[in-house]
């Protein structure tokens, strides 16, 4: 097995960066010996790690800090907050020369509730929770507790007091006076009744009270009905608030010690992402990239991995993973006598084991994506494809097409090239096909490549060496037309068609100059780069389609989302105050709203994500 924290010497911080995620994490520098020297948290981390490396970056601690790095890891996130509390613990479970480190636990405050007495108070709470009672938390600063405390107020008029100052109050006091409070120390509220409030105050805590935010949300709609702009606008903030610090945390639970392990194959490489959550905190990630038969999936992957990972190292007593595995049963067994403790292995989880799996899985995906366009996977596969094609020369540059539309509307097509260093993506190009009969591939992949190669023609970039069209003979046939009339010569075009199964792997490439279909091995390094061209040009069609798609109904990204009509539009605008509350809201956030279900506030998080 390969860790990906021991990187080769020579660590190339230009192709890291290039194809680093633009989604938010959290960063580890480590130096030669792998050790980590400094941890980061990153609302962008493709601009936040870029910024180390640059020319503007002249701190002295940086600059130094920069030279002793000699590969990064990271772990993307859902949201920033979780990235925030994410950094919090790994600084204080690795203590990184370059961070700066507390000397307590109070880094970040949580919500606490008694349960002594007859009339519970709230209040705000830092350092372990020894006392009796409930702890909501942790959240990002004081400032979003005592906010949250301020609206809890206005909500539910829990008592926030000192227990002294409520046993010595004859007459309400002005909390009372203004509706913050019930005033319980005077008897003007009954135990009952508080408690109903209580009750419903720890459910919105737990997020199960969306309810509250819909009042609020009528509020709003009355006064902006009302012409009261300026108490509408305070609704909408406190709605805003309400969101920010409901919002789904996956750093910290209540649960024990668990390691999470997802595993991802594609392109003939398999990549194993661990998480370990310990007292159910969440400590980081290592990934792996362990060699396999070119058949192998992922459950014969995690089955060859778990015994040689575990065997002979402690182990958890709960082991997630992100696919069934045949021999799950044998593997706890003998886990369990290794470990002299019962291990178990599930698949099928929910909750918060079930965020940590996506968690993983998102992980691992962005590791494999990172891998396969590393400058020197992508060396070896183009030596592979030119000898699989019997080329005499290297190719240096590959140019792949595909179409993409949804009945025949907004048909888009997209060009996605790559060199010897992975993507170009600057090279990248989408056509609006328009004037052909609805649904006629054949004349949209005419029309892209007219015009994609008249403009080459005339000078304006490079012509590529090999042309993929994602298609077989019919799409080839367009390709040839073109080029003949355009009098260009010396470009290969391939054409990538599914073949009968339409699985990976059994992909038949049909090449236009000897008229003859091939098909590569599974395992062979030519497939898996042309695998890759082509999924890219795939993804790159169907982003610009369903970009189209929504701009022509001249409206916002939600309505270029199926299932997603005025009302729901209204309400998820209305619940999150704008498109930009929406996009950073995670997917739960987004179910919480009435009529979204968990499927469809999926989409609406792949949309903005």
């Amino acid at each position: 097995m390969n860790d990906a924290a021991l990187n080769k010497p020579g660590f190339d911080i230009k192709g890291f960066v290039k194809n680093l995620t633009s989604r938010p994490g959290v960063y580890r520098m480590l130096d030669t010996n792998g050790e980590v020297i400094y941890v980061g948290k990153a609302r962008n981390l493709k601009k936040r790690v870029s910024s180390y490396f640059t020319r503007a970056n002249t701190s002295a601690k940086t600059q130094s800090m920069v030279s002793n790095v000699h590969t990064i890891e990271v772990t993307i996130t859902h949201t920033e907050n979780e990235a925030l509390l994410l950094e919090n613990n790994l600084i204080k479970e690795l203590k990184p020369r370059y961070n700066i480190l507390l000397r307590d636990d109070k880094s970040y405050p949580y919500i606490y509730l008694s349960s002594d007495q007859d009339f519970p108070r709230i209040s705000i709470h830092r350092g372990a929770g020894h006392g009796g009672g409930q702890y909501f938390g942790p959240y990002p600063s004081a400032g979003a507790v005592h906010e949250t405390l301020n609206l809890m107020q206005k909500l539910f008029r829990i008592r926030q007091c000192e227990d002294s100052f409520f046993r010595n109050r004859s007459r309400p006091c002005l909390q009372y006076q203004i509706k913050r409070c019930t005033a319980p120390c005077v008897a003007l509220i009954g135990k009952d009744e508080y408690n109903s409030d209580v009750r419903h105050a720890v459910m919105f805590l737990q997020g199960k009270n969306p309810q509250v935010i819909d009042e609020l949300v009528t509020k709003m709609d009355q006064a902006s009905r009302e012409l009261a702009y300026e108490d509408a606008a305070n609704y909408r903030d406190q709605i805003a608030s309400l969101r920010k610090i409901q919002e789904k945390q996956y750093i910290s639970s209540d649960k024990g010690n668990i390691d999470v392990i997802a595993c991802v194959v594609s392109n003939g490489v398999g990549c194993v992402e661990v998480f370990y959550i310990r007292d159910g905190r969440n400590l980081g990630n290592k990934t792996f990239f362990p060699r396999h038969p070119h058949d192998a999936d992922v459950s014969m992957i995690l089955s060859a991995f778990l015994p040689q990972y575990y065997l002979g190292r402690e182990v958890p007593k709960e082991i997630i993973v992100n696919h069934d595995i045949d021999d799950s049963a044998l593997l706890q067994e003998v886990l369990s006598e290794s470990a002299g403790h019962r291990v178990s292995i599930n698949s099928r989880v929910r909750g918060d084991r079930a965020r940590w799996r996506t968690m993983a899985v998102t992980n691992a995906e962005q590791n494999i994506t990172r891998h396969l366009a590393s400058k020197a996977n992508m060396t070896q596969r183009f030596n592979a494809l030119q000898e699989a094609m019997n080329l005499d020369n290297l190719p240096q540059r590959l140019e792949c097409f595909d179409i993409s539309h949804t009945s025949g509307e907004s048909t888009v097509a997209g060009c996605v090239v790559f060199d010897a260093e992975g993507p170009v993506k600057a090279d990248y190009r989408r056509f609006n096909i328009e004037n052909i009969r609805p649904g006629d591939d054949y004349a949209a992949m005419k029309q892209a490549l007219m015009r994609r190669y008249t403009r080459l023609k005339e000078g304006d970039g490079k012509l590529p060496d090999i042309l993929f069209i994602d298609g077989g003979k019919g799409q080839v046939k367009q390709a040839e037309d073109v080029l003949e009339e355009l009098q260009v010569s010396d470009v290969i075009i391939i054409g990538i068609a599914k073949g009968r199964e339409r699985k990976p792997g059994k992909e038949k490439l049909y090449l236009s100059q000897t008229k003859r279909m091939i098909t590569l091995p599974a395992d062979s390094l030519a497939l898996h780069l042309v695998q890759q061209i082509r999924d890219e040009a795939h993804r790159f069609a169907i982003t610009g389609h369903r970009q189209r798609r929504a701009k022509s109904k001249n409206t916002s990204t939600l309505e270029g989302i199926p299932g997603i009509g005025p009302r729901r539009r209204r309400q998820l605008l209305k619940q999150f105050g704008g498109l930009q509350g929406i996009a950073r809201a995670g997917v739960e956030d987004l179910a919480n709203v009435d009529g979204i279900s968990l499927q469809l506030a999926k989409q609406i998080y792949d949309t903005f994500h």
